[in-house]
């Protein structure tokens, strides 16, 4: 009997509910093929918008430059760029791979792009003839003056200062210099400067401090620092009066609380614009005693149903979220079991089949209760940890 392409086999074995499904429909050739089977994210651009919105109230109209750093935090750095591109609140992209910058300005983005990561002299020149911003904290003076001659136009630049965070950027005790040097030579514009402060209130106080006493040093000598920015997301909730001229929030925008209780604080409504699912692709029973998971990690206490879904640690659920970690059936919370593997989550049904294979299973979305932030909060994980590690393989479905 020939079969058609939509055709359900099934097959019940041992108590066990199985059925093989072949691909529903194939996406454009902008999202790749997959099967109804692999999980997606889905993009809410509606939300990102209305986030933007929300900061742009929150901070009196200042402009934004956005941080879609590391796959713009799960959502896709193109689909990102895209969206913010065309809102006007939004004063640039912010980047921290040479790569992603010339991704974006492959992919048609017309927005100042800052490059905060990373590049030699050969990067560098690259980085200005794409009309990419770099952010500077060395004397490359020189290179950038090399380059502007050969583009036959000043180079634009944003000055990172380390005020006590570590990681990159001039120390402020030695930043006066290095900015008087740059602002001296005519083939160089400093845009902007800026600093990132380390979430610690009270040390933030005194990171703070050192920016202004630069800016005021500078200023006495008549050189300009630019548009000053420091605040990310985080501290558009801790930190108002580091807004400056300029704030530099990523998560806020994707619709993300950085830290638990700023949810409480009723400063800006954000809205999670992206979510992670997939389908439940094997149901069963299982019978008092017996396991499931390396290890024998989970041994049933009683009889009870089963549903395996086909995503794992791999597509960036986290590996500890069987410790109180669940996934959404049918707008039921199921406890996940054992420990998540690479590819596949088991969950916890119950003594009825309430889930059946087919059935959408949702990891984290836009629902109250079912927020990325609750998601990790019941896996042990940070919000940070659980959306910028999903896999940037994986489909991304725009819905509204």
């Amino acid at each position: 009997m020939k079969i058609s392409r939509r055709s359900l086999f099934s097959n019940t074995l041992a108590g066990a509910a199985m059925t093989f499904v072949t691909p529903a429909r194939t996406v454009s050739a902008s999202e790749g093929s997959y099967s109804t089977f692999d999980p997606w994210v889905e993009i809410r651009p509606d939300h990102v918008r209305h986030n933007v919105a929300q900061v742009r109230d929150q901070v009196d109209g200042r402009p934004i430059l956005a941080v879609i750093k590391n796959n713009a935090y799960g959502m896709g750095l193109t689909n990102m760029g895209r969206i913010l591109d065309s809102e006007s609140a939004i004063a640039g992209l912010a980047v921290v791979k040479l790569s992603e910058a010339i991704e974006l300005r492959d992919a048609g983005i017309t927005k100042p792009i800052l490059l905060m990561g990373p590049f030699d002299e050969l990067g560098l020149e690259e980085v200005v003839m794409r009309d990419v911003i770099p952010m500077v904290y060395t004397p490359i003076g020189d290179a950038l003056e090399k380059i502007a001659a050969k583009r036959q136009s000043s180079v634009p630049i944003t000055v990172c200062v380390d005020t006590g965070m570590g990681r990159v950027g001039v120390p402020h005790q030695r930043a006066a210099a290095l900015i008087a040097d740059l602002a001296a030579r005519p083939a160089i514009n400093i845009k902007a400067s800026m600093m990132a402060l380390n979430e610690d209130a009270e040390y933030e106080r005194i990171q703070f401090r050192r920016f202004e006493q630069l800016h005021d040093k500078l200023q006495a000598s008549g050189i300009s620092m630019g548009l000053r920015h420091a605040a990310s997301s985080y501290n558009l909730f801790q930190s108002q009066y580091a807004y400056l001229d300029m704030v530099r929030p990523g998560m806020a925008l994707f619709g993300h609380y950085s830290a638990p209780r700023f949810r409480d604080q009723n400063l800006m409504d954000l809205r999670p614009s992206m979510s992670l699912k997939a389908r439940v692709i094997y149901v069963k029973h299982i019978e008092k005693g017996d396991t499931a998971g390396y290890h024998t990690a989970y041994t049933a206490e009683k009889d009870v149903w089963t549903a395996t879904i086909p995503a794992g640690h791999v597509d960036g659920v986290p590996r500890i979220a069987a410790n109180g970690g669940w996934v959404r059936i049918g707008g039921k919370h199921y406890p996940i079991i054992a420990a998540v593997s690479s590819s596949h989550t088991i969950v916890e049904v119950g003594a009825e089949q309430t889930v059946r294979i087919g059935d959408v299973a949702t990891y984290f979305d836009w629902r109250d209760g079912s927020r990325p932030e609750d998601a990790s909060a019941a896996s042990g994980v940070s919000v940070y940890d659980l959306i910028m590690h999903l896999n940037p393989t994986l489909p991304k479905r725009i819905v509204s």
